[in-house]
């Protein structure tokens, strides 16, 4: 049986088969096993079609397509560990391919209990799942009431069994599973223009008791346990969600927000709702589904007339530069809503009243910036650190320093206590643009005494990254500071020191795995030790910048910047929808200091390229300029001590770069 797509050309292709001959010259002939594929087809033991830059096989399945020897290749565990993960992404390609086929679902499809996603084609493995078809559940519409349940239909194992095991197990009921899909509708202005959904899956299935009347097999306890493994493995909850862990600026925010803009505007709005909303906190989208959106952005946007301004700005700009649109109108729309923040913002400031939502409009003029835009957009601006000015003055006036030390929080796994969002964010601004201005954070007393505590500040929640290795790096950026400003060497290496060893102190046990459950869902835990390792290695080599006479070359230094690479290949996936846009800075810092031959490289290019028009855009984008400049000056003629902030400076780029 075959299906042809509506709209597509199948070109005819004529077989012939018959009975097999031989001749003498075919039967002397021998197949050569090809030494020029892709290591990854080899690993997986496929025929590579050697296609550049990558074969077909790891184009269609999302796999990284290296030619030349990478560095799992050499060592049997880490080519272990490298097949399990391609094993999960192939799983998860499979998931995502059969989920399109479903197709999408209109506005007015109602939820069917009977939709469901994982069946055991969805999955690699022999192992056949118990899950019958939907038409034939009780809870199906079609399911005939008046036929009493039983267990003949019910395969237990899809495995050969011993004979006396095919006593029926259960009385009454077999067991089952249920999908539920979860919808959830966004309106604004009464107008639907979001639609999510969800499936979870609920099952009564339980291995029997210890003492069940099965008799034991020791020839087939493999069976056994094989089976049950598997089961428990694929019906395991995933990580508990704390929904409640930030103090929200809106705790009292509804999940339909009325937000009041002109008709000129209202494109601007969907936009912004469709297209840049996702893009803004996707490391808070994974710790807390739905939290950006529904307790930050649209409440602010329903209340705060500036934060309005502000986003139809960034909107504006989105579009201009993903549509590539030119003219006068669209540039009009940028300035216009930003000169209208402005004004907002300094009315407000006058007023001296609405600390809060000035705040959140200022932060959002900040942050929002590292979302969208390209690095050649000539419009006027306000510079980062200008604007992070006036927030730090409000952070101070709503006394949230305080606040921030005064929550009982102990760690990210019990915290018991809700750092103001807002301060969070600001932690994050301060902390990171400090290392991009050469200054000490404005706040590093309070990260000091959070460090001491063994507090958290919601960091690894809202970004990914480990707050106590945020808060090294605040350490790191005073002293960076104190160097600029004249430190004796012997005091300084004795402080490089000091925080090294505070640095191995939040080394992981672990080791990294992928963050991929065995169902294809993100592990938000895992997703935060994964970047936390990549940050850690980072603000490795940003401290060893720091001690006199720093050369790139030396192989403490190349051996740092190849783990990280290694630690972005394994463990992090890359394209549209990956997490390399949240990790602007540690590439930043490692692609700095990287030398012409180095495994980074090769690495930052094929993600660049998987990335696909996105490279071009927020933060990440001006990264990328910035790193291309930085190596066409170390490589050429100027020689290699080329620092990534002298060259900011000499192009004139003022660049928030996180």
């Amino acid at each position: 049986m075959s299906a042809q797509v509506p709209g597509s050309t199948q070109t005819p292709v004529t077989t012939m088969i018959g009975p097999k001959t031989s001749t003498p010259k075919q039967s002397s002939k021998m197949h050569r096993r090809s030494r020029t594929g892709c290591f990854t087809c080899r690993l997986r033991r496929k025929k590579c079609d050697e296609g550049k830059p990558a074969c077909k096989a790891c184009k269609h399945l999302g796999l990284s397509c290296d030619y030349k020897r990478p560095m799992w290749w050499s060592n049997n565990e880490q080519r272990r560990q490298q097949k399990e993960m391609i094993k999960t992404i192939i799983k998860r390609t499979k998931l995502t391919e059969k989920t399109a086929q479903i197709g999408p679902m209109g506005a007015d499809t109602p939820p069917e209990l009977s939709y469901s996603l994982p069946t055991s084609d969805t999955y690699s493995d022999t192992l056949e799942r118990t899950r019958s078809g939907s038409v034939d559940s009780q809870f199906s519409l079609e399911y005939d009431f008046s036929q009493a349940p039983g267990v003949e239909n019910f395969n237990t194992f899809a495995t050969p069994m011993h004979p006396q095991h095919h006593t029926p197990q259960y009385n009454g009921y077999s067991p089952y599973e249920v999908d539920i899909k979860t919808e959830r509708q966004m309106y604004v202005n009464d107008i639907p223009t979001r639609r999510d959904s969800s499936i979870s899956t609920f099952s009564t299935f339980q291995p029997p008791p210890p003492h069940a009347t099965l008799p034991s097999f020791p020839a087939d306890s493999w069976i056994h346990e094989d089976v049950y493994d598997t089961r428990r493995d694929s019906f395991i909850g995933e990580e508990g969600l704390d929904f409640d862990f930030f103090d929200f600026a809106h705790p009292n925010a509804t999940q339909q927000a009325v937000i009041h803009v002109d008709e000129c505007d209202r494109r601007l709005l969907d936009h912004f709702i469709d297209n840049v909303l996702r893009l803004i906190f996707p490391i808070l989208d994974v710790n807390q589904h739905g939290s950006a959106r529904s307790d930050v952005i649209l409440p602010a946007l329903d209340s705060n007339k500036c934060y309005l301004h502000c986003c139809l700005s960034i909107s504006a700009l989105h579009l201009k530069a993903t549509e590539r649109l030119q003219g006068e109108q669209i540039d009009s729309d940028i300035m216009r809503h930003r000169y209208a923040t402005i004004s907002e913002l300094c009315e407000a400031l006058n007023r001296d009243t609405d600390h809060q939502q000035i705040l959140e409009a200022t932060l959002g003029m900040i942050f929002f910036q590292c979302s969208v835009g390209r690095p050649d957009d000539c419009l006027p601006d306000i510079p980062w650190h200008q604007h992070f000015l006036a927030a730090t003055s409000l952070v101070q006036k709503l006394d949230l320093p305080r606040t921030l030390t005064s929550t009982p929080t102990s760690n990210a796994s019990t915290s018991v206590g809700h750092p103001p969002f807002n301060m969070t964010l600001t932690s994050w601004i301060d902390i990171l643009g400090a290392t991009m201005l050469g200054r000490a954070p404005n706040f590093a007393d309070t990260y000091r005494e959070k460090n001491l505590s063994s507090s958290t500040s919601g960091l690894c929640e809202l970004m990914g990254c480990d707050d106590r290795v945020m808060y090294l790096i605040s350490e790191i950026a005073c002293l960076e500071a104190l160097k600029l400003e004249g430190m004796d060497d012997i005091q300084l290496c004795s402080h490089i020191h000091a925080l090294a060893n505070q640095i191995d102190q939040t080394e992981q046990r672990e080791p990294l795995v992928s963050l991929y459950s065995n169902t294809g869902a993100i592990r938000p835990r895992q997703l935060s030790r994964n970047m936390t390792a990549v940050f850690r290695l980072a603000a490795r080599i940003y401290l060893c910048s720091l001690v006199p006479g720093f050369d790139k070359t030396q192989t403490s230094i190349t051996d740092l910047v190849s783990k990280l690479a290694e630690s972005l290949d394994l463990y992090l996936p890359s394209g549209p929808e990956g997490f390399d846009r949240s990790l602007v800075w540690p590439l930043l810092i490692a692609g700095g200091v990287s030398t012409p031959t180095s495994r980074f490289r090769v690495i930052f290019d094929q993600r660049c390229e998987r990335l696909g028009e996105h490279v071009e855009f927020g933060s990440f984008g001006r990264m990328v300029r910035l790193l291309r400049e930085v190596w066409r000056q170390a490589d050429g003629e100027r020689g290699q001590n080329v620092r990534w902030r002298d060259v900011m400076q000499q192009q004139g780029w003022d660049f928030l770069l996180i």
